[in-house]
């Protein structure tokens, strides 16, 4: 029986430095329209915007500035924070932003530090702009992540003793300034009351360093490099394609003139250690007794915190308040929130509902909880979603979806299914006997490039893209249901469960889920990567014996996706995704310092006995 079905290969070119379809004109056909360029964000409106949107504090205010004020922390460092306060008496609820990226950035740029300085301030709140240690004005040396506990613990300390401070604090911004709230509100302080982080982390090691023991090679590289010291550094001077490849990569930094310190400790700690679990949210959870809104997107590299933030802190919070006080807002969005500016993200335009006014629902959430302004936010369904493909918003109140319904796909082929052009097939019937395995050689002088994803900070391009170029590669294992015959929602966490053999003695086995249009245009929407040797443990690896048959689970993290009818279903399997994440030498050598590598042959086996297979939450209509 011959499982493989047709397919065309549309002529590419490159537009940016991508591959893309002249048939499509060289970009993705929208079922909505873009708006016009130059008009101005017309945002889509909120739930009960009418009503709620009038409760929120209204810009009445003129602000008085105080610049480079040196904030004690305990051990005698001092960190450069800008103060904006309403030109009225106080005292005021505050609002704290801590970030390595310039206190005083962007006056002239929209969501600039200094532009949400004067957005909060003029609203009847105190605002306080700081550098965080080690970075342009503060002092000591920046340590990422592991000095902020404690640096923001003193300073909510310092701040609620301020005479302008009315004992109530709120933590907000995003990225670095959202990962530096989760790391305080353990601490404990008494004047923290809320935190709004965007696109913020929950487990270091997980993501931005290492997932499921693969090292994150292109955001490690490049946003530390750009981080190594006080100030900014311009990293585009750099070939990045032939930087990435050097080896060993403990010595990258070295090799341009940089010297980095946590670069160097993060590839010193492979495992899921104490170095880790320092900073990690699942191992603190119990301590934090905040509320928290969460605001990310589907094409964030911390797509999947958020929901792990929101679940941990409903089971595991200090307080029962705190416990049933947690959102969170999950859009189709890059790490970049500011793409809720606009319809477009990566390849796609997700219509006018992609838009959406953050920034006002953000104020709605701290004027609740440090104005005590009754604006009906906590009476709505703790959780937000857009739903792609579909392109709409719709509440929910848990996560996963109650309602859920977890179905297998299988992966059949008749051992042919390398490329687009090969036989393999999803299948929602499991092999039934003997089935051939599926064979392809990863070399990582070769490896499957990235092609968009849930990435950030390094060069290449976010978000959802074409994967047609790299699903041409013969190491690239291709498996599509038949052209779907009505509409499949799949929204919550997804794995794929994978039989493998390797000729190597540690390699790495990738998962990318992918939504096939009729046309072919065939888009990512999650991907997943595990290291061989921590397939059971990220604490304690544990070899595997060349041509032995392992179970490998590969955590695509969470999308939210209409398939809709005449679409397919795809899973793609690999052994790379690079320069996301780092190559697997396959000799055993610590990623950090292989020198060598070698090709390995992978062989994916599909039948009774081993039946490899992606699980999908599937939302019944």
């Amino acid at each position: 029986m011959t499982l493989g079905i047709s397919r065309s290969i549309q002529k590419l070119c490159v537009v940016g430095g991508v591959l893309v379809s002249t048939t499509l004109a060289c970009s993705m056909p929208s079922e909505r329209p873009t708006l016009d360029e130059g008009a101005g964000p017309v945002f889509y409106p909120l739930p009960d915007e009418e009503i709620w949107r009038p409760l929120l504090s209204q810009p009445d205010y003129e602000i008085k500035r105080q610049f480079n004020v040196m904030v004690p922390m305990r051990d005698g460092v001092h960190l450069s924070s800008d103060i904006y306060l309403p030109d009225a008496p106080g005292p005021f609820p505050t609002m704290l932003m801590r970030r390595p990226y310039d206190n005083n950035a962007g006056s002239n740029v929209p969501w600039g530090t200094v532009e949400w300085g004067v957005y909060y301030a003029k609203r009847g709140y105190a605002v306080v702009l700081q550098d965080t240690r080690g970075r342009y004005d503060s002092e000591g040396e920046f340590n990422a992540w592991h000095d902020d506990p404690a640096d923001g613990y003193d300073t909510l300390e310092w701040i609620g003793q301020q005479p302008w401070c009315n004992e109530k604090i709120g933590m907000f911004g995003s990225s670095y300034s959202g990962l530096v709230q989760w790391l305080a509100a353990p601490e404990g302080s008494q004047y923290l009351k809320a935190i709004a982080p965007w696109v913020a982390p929950s487990d270091f090691y997980q993501s931005p360093n290492y997932t499921q023991g693969a090292f994150q090679l292109g955001l490690s590289a490049g946003w530390g490099m750009g981080m190594t010291t006080r100030t900014a550094q311009d990293i585009s001077v750099f070939d990045w394609e032939r930087l990435y490849r050097h080896l060993p990569i403990i010595d990258l930094m070295a090799s341009v003139g940089y010297e980095n310190r946590f670069y160097t400790e993060w590839l010193r700690h492979p495992d899921y250690d104490d170095y880790w679990k320092e900073v990690s949210n699942p191992e603190h959870f119990q301590r934090m007794d905040v509320p928290a809104f969460s605001f990310d997107g589907w094409y964030d590299l911390y797509a999947n915190a958020p929901f792990v933030n929101f679940n941990g802190m409903r089971k595991n919070a200090l307080s029962p308040e705190a416990r049933r006080s947690q959102k969170l807002i999950q859009g189709p969005w890059t790490h970049a929130l500011t793409r809720s500016f606009t319809t477009k993200v990566g390849s796609i335009d997700f219509g006018p509902k992609a838009m959406v006014d953050l920034r006002s629902l953000e104020l709605r959430w701290f004027d609740y909880w440090l104005k005590g302004i009754e604006n009906g936010i906590m009476d709505e369904p703790p959780i937000m979603l857009f739903i792609m493909g579909e392109n709409v918003w719709r509440f929910e109140n848990e996560w996963p979806l109650s309602r859920t319904q977890y179905v297998n796909y299988y992966l059949r082929s008749d051992g042919q299914a390398n490329s687009v052009s090969g036989d393999g097939v999803l299948s929602l019937e499991a092999p039934p006997g003997d089935e051939k395995f599926d064979t392809f050689v990863y070399d990582p002088e070769d490896p499957v490039p990235t092609l968009g994803g849930q990435i950030c900070c390094w060069p290449g391009p976010e978000g959802p893209h074409d994967q047609r170029p790299v699903e041409q590669r013969e190491d690239v294992l291709v498996f599509s249901t038949p052209v779907l015959e009505q509409d499949i929602e799949i929204t919550g966490p997804i794995v794929a469960k994978i039989y493998a053999a390797s000729t190597a003695v540690d390699t790495d086995f990738t998962a990318k889920l992918v939504d096939v249009f009729p046309d072919g245009y065939a888009v990512n929407l999650t991907d997943g990567i595990v290291k061989a040797t921590h397939r059971e443990s990220l604490e304690n690896p544990s070899p595997i014996i060349p041509g032995e048959i392992y179970e490998y689970t590969i955590d695509l993290w969470a999308t939210a996706n209409m398939f809709k009818k005449g679409h397919q279903i795809r899973l793609e399997v690999s052994s790379s995704n690079f320069p996301r994440f780092a190559r697997n030498p396959n000799t055993g050598e610590p990623v950090a310092t292989a020198v060598q590598m070698i090709p390995a042959t992978q062989t994916i086996y599909h039948d009774a006995t081993y039946s490899s297979r992606i699980v999908l939450p599937v939302i019944p209509r």
